[in-house]
């Protein structure tokens, strides 16, 4: 049996309320009024009076509750301009229309900030040169900015809704979620770099998409390389070609004397000595620069980092490498190019502790599932840091200026990172060597 609705059940309880004294009154009345006529006539005043009242309060009680549940669907509509007005400033009803009116005022604040933000949001995406895409749970386009329509060659209204695979975006979204691609789109011309990620749209899942042409800044990296690169060569050039095309003219002249001076022929031997010297010296200049272009693909297997602490410490013989001993640990890396890293800091190492007779020490930890080889020396530490890993730059005569760069290029190959700064609060250098323990290897 379903109960009756609370204003009927209030107003019953009135009328109920009101019985007892409707009772008592008309008992008091029957003495007085004699006429029975008037007596029921003044039972039916009596009566209708319980009723009226009963029925007022049932009004009332109603056009309240109605007043509240229509502010209440006004909010759930959306409708935040509505507010319901308080009939006294106390009780239960007065506060309960308060604190509807200031949440209707809290949500229009609300809903005034979020309209601010997506106005902001939308004018920002409108304006930056990066495509941003979204696609649902179907890989169907849900949104795009401006740079996004130019990308595709076509209007948001004609793209929205398609496919990604009609549209050309299939590869975005598949593969790795960090890489630069080329896309087959009218506006995709150039290198792209690739960034997805994804977020949720009314409870449903969006993959977001954006993409930004990464060519000129390409280009521009590519065209400063090459520039520093010939500048370089240059350099290095015509340190030996210069005293090659001098000797070549004076030993010609030499040659072509009818009286020559005594001891002649040493003096064409001792030349001769000097262009096989630079020449040699760039013959190997070229091949150090093969060497860096050249370095193949790391192939990792397990290596026992102690093991191979001890064996590059052990070739060194201009002084003795100290080992710091470290936990017992095993890396994922392509040995021969591991060690050839090590080989060249640890060389660059001694040549700084001879140099103020200094002590080499080598090491090792592990921190958050990464390896961290450290080679420290007590040598005059460095005066010069902007351009350790510029190619072909050296600090020291005759260097080749690629040894840092290849140990830079092997640990960026392995997903890793080396550094080298002086140490705080000591003498020398520290090289810092950070790689994963699996394989996390360039594409």
């Amino acid at each position: 049996m379903n109960r009756p609705a609370l204003h009927n059940r209030l107003f019953l309880v009135a009328v109920l309320a009101g019985l007892p004294s409707l009772v008592v009154a008309l008992v008091t009345l029957r003495p007085v009024i004699a006429d029975p006529l008037y007596y029921g006539m003044a039972v039916a005043a009596l009566a209708a009076s319980l009723l009226g009242g009963a029925l007022f309060l049932r009004y009332r009680l109603v056009y309240r509750l109605r007043s509240a549940a229509n502010l209440a669907t006004a909010l759930r509509q959306g409708d935040l301009s509505i507010r319901a007005r308080r009939g006294s400033r106390d009780g239960a009803f007065g506060s309960m229309i308060l604190e509807l009116n200031s949440l209707a005022e809290a949500l229009r604040e609300q809903r005034l900030d979020e309209l601010e933000a997506v106005s902001l949001l939308r004018n920002v995406l409108g304006e930056i040169d990066v495509a941003v895409f979204a696609f649902d749970g179907e890989h169907r386009l849900r949104m795009l900015n401006g740079a996004g329509e130019r990308l595709l060659g076509m209007t948001a209204e004609t793209a929205m809704g398609r496919g990604a695979e009609d549209l050309g975006l299939a590869d975005c979204l598949s593969g790795e979620p960090e890489r630069t691609l080329s896309l087959d789109v009218p506006g995709g011309e150039g290198r792209w770099e690739l960034r997805r990620g994804g977020y949720r749209h009314l409870g449903r899942p969006r993959r977001l998409i954006v993409l930004s042409n990464v060519s000129r800044a390409l280009r521009a990296e590519e065209l400063t390389a090459w520039k520093r690169l010939i500048r370089v060569m240059s350099h290095e050039l015509n340190n030996s070609l210069a005293p090659i095309r001098s000797l070549a003219g004076s030993l010609d002249r030499l040659v072509a004397d009818e009286n020559p001076p005594d001891g002649w022929q040493e003096d064409l031997r001792a030349g001769l000595r000097v262009i096989a010297s630079r020449a040699e010296a760039l013959n190997s200049f070229v091949g150090a620069y093969a060497t860096l272009a050249k370095l193949p693909r790391p192939q990792p297997e397990p290596v026992d980092v102690n093991a191979l602490l001890r064996r590059v410490a052990g070739l060194e013989a201009r002084l003795p490498v100290k080992i710091e001993p470290g936990p017992d640990v095993t890396v994922h890396a392509d040995r021969a190019q591991l060690e050839q890293l090590l080989i060249n800091l640890v060389k660059n190492a001694v040549d700084a502790g001879l140099a103020t007779g200094g002590a080499v020490t080598l090491g090792w930890e592990v921190t958050s599932r990464r390896l961290q080889l450290t080679v420290r020396d007590e040598g005059p530490g460095l005066s010069e840091t902007a351009n350790l890993f510029v190619p072909f730059y050296s600090t020291r005569p005759g260097g080749t200026g690629i040894g840092l760069v290849l140990c830079r290029q092997i640990a960026e190959a392995h997903g890793g990172s080396i550094t080298l700064e002086n140490r705080a609060g000591a003498a020398g250098c520290e090289a810092r060597v950070v790689l994963p323990l699996q394989p996390s290897l360039e594409a």
